[in-house]
């Protein structure tokens, strides 16, 4: 592991992908998180996601707006916490879920987190494909996501503070995008049914209210890849409440515009529609969407080879990923991208809407063990050092307490799931909507809690004692490993 104190890289290229940030290379302040989190979610794939409350569920203006608005502020609930120790360790939220599952036992989550990434960067080459079909109709869509992905490989190329700079210009640029196309869209009048269209349905709102959440915790295994170059002075609860804010803002409004403008905008195609409904402003709303498509799939392509090199590191712990290893798994990433992104593109919306509530189904557990054991077990300690050490660390290769816990809180979800492939009896009583994301989290966090306190309090014989007196008594031999900063959470009796 690169030690806090190393040196500091000036240039713009991003070395420290997977391992620690040191302290001299970190910058920044909360602002940041707070404008990369806006504009982050101030997504053009949002925009999309929140038109599906009209033209897939079929649901009234206010009840699409009032669902949007319950699951976004449910949702960052479950994603803030994950950025909020980013500068206590400098460390990819992948890499700390060690401390909960193992060295090795952290593997699945990493999986699906690459396997999301990678459907993200799909979904976003589609978006690219069709802006640039709507603007050159004699270009294939097939050879705009080939562009697409040339040009976000060309953005992920410089790394992440250039991402970072593009940020904050496209979350302006995409949010004035909105205001003004909503606005001209109103000026050239709106259907007679625009407020009356659709018919409240307590199962199409709790879909929506559901697809909405998720979009928060999608985004979790990666929230702490700014964070984590925070000067460690930074506290937990400034980066919790940047994050949190700047997420949910930014999600809403391109949620509320898309389920806004769904029943004014003419065709399927959300982004073309606005584009349509603007009139002459049209094409250069769709260059600005084009825009903002290229930037947020910059950023999906860095954490889904991020994540890819996970993995390498999750096997072998001490392996650095060197820049020739960087550029072979960015190629196969950028392989894979728009080879799923032509499976997509035929039916965008529900394929994708499948594919993402699958993969969050096995992601949603994961979210829970690593919050509660941070939180209500750990409250907020934890040995940087020991993370890339499974011999001597703690947790060793495997936490069968977490693993357990883990595949009881996927297996419980199974029946709630729904979509086109499968739909569990319960869902399907509710009218189809997906409530796996209600009933993992509410399972697997107390299962876990109960579970692992139970573990650590039959140490000693079987004496009862205070959490963090026996988790004192479990460390007392790392002593040696902890540094300055942490040898506090040790020192309670």
């Amino acid at each position: 592991m690169t030690h806090r104190h190393g040196a500091a890289q000036p240039d713009a290229v991003a070395h420290h992908t997977v391992d620690e940030v040191p302290e001299r290379a970190r910058h920044g302040c909360t602002r940041d998180l707070f404008t990369l989190g806006f504009g982050t979610h101030i997504a053009p794939l949002a925009l999309v996601t929140g038109a599906m409350a009209v033209q897939v569920f079929h649901q009234p203006l206010w009840s699409g707006v009032l669902a949007v608005l319950v699951g976004q502020l449910l949702g960052g609930v479950f994603m803030a916490p994950h950025r909020a120790p980013g500068p206590q360790f400098g460390l990819p939220q992948l890499i700390r879920s060690r401390a909960r599952s193992g060295s090795l036992g952290a593997l699945p989550g990493v999986v699906v987190a690459a396997a999301l990434y990678v459907t993200f960067f799909a979904a976003h080459l589609v978006l690219a494909g069709k802006s640039l079909h709507v603007l050159t109709p004699g270009l294939p869509v097939g050879v705009g996501i080939l562009l697409g992905a040339a040009g976000s490989a060309l953005l992920c190329l410089i790394g992440h503070r250039l991402i970072h700079a593009l940020n904050k210009v496209a979350a302006v640029v995409l949010g004035l995008g909105l205001v003004a196309g909503l606005a001209l869209a109103v000026t050239h009048g709106l259907p007679g049914d625009f407020f009356t269209r659709g018919g409240f349905t307590f199962a199409g709102w709790l879909a929506i209210v559901s697809l909405s959440a998720l979009w928060q915790p999608a985004l979790a295994p990666y929230a702490a890849g700014r964070s984590r170059a925070l000067p460690g002075t930074v506290r937990t609860t400034a980066t919790f409440w940047a994050t949190y804010g700047g997420a949910c803002l930014g999600s809403l409004l391109p949620f509320l515009a898309g389920a806004a403008v769904a029943p004014a905008c003419p065709g399927p195609d959300t982004g073309a529609g606005i584009g349509g409904a603007a009139g002459s402003f049209g094409p250069v709303l769709l260059v600005l969407f084009l825009f903002s498509v290229l930037h947020h799939n910059a950023l999906n392509l860095y954490r889904a080879v991020q994540a890819t090199l996970t993995i390498g590191q999750t096997l072998r712990t001490h392996w650095q990923p060197r820049p020739r290893v960087r550029g072979a798994v960015s190629a196969l990433v950028l392989a894979c991208g728009p080879a799923l992104a032509l499976g997509l593109a035929g039916d965008f919306v529900t394929r994708f809407a499948d594919l993402v509530l699958v993969l969050l189904a096995a992601l949603v557990p994961w979210a829970a063990i690593n919050l509660v054991d941070f939180s209500l077990l750990r409250h907020g300690s934890q040995d940087p050092d020991e993370l890339c050490d499974p011999d001597d660390a703690p947790y060793r290769r495997f936490d069968p307490v977490a693993l357990g816990s883990y595949v009881l809180g996927i297996a419980v979800q199974i029946p709630f799931l729904a979509g086109d492939l499968y739909t569990g009896p319960p869902a399907a009583h509710f009218g189809g909507a997906d409530l796996s994301w209600l009933v993992g989290p509410a399972v697997t966090a107390p299962l876990y809690f109960l579970w692992a306190r139970s573990r650590l309090r039959r140490c000693e014989g079987g004496a009862v004692l205070g959490m963090r007196e026996q988790a004192a008594r479990i460390l007392d031999p790392l002593r040696p490993l902890y540094p300055e900063d942490v040898r506090g959470f040790a020192d309670t009796r």
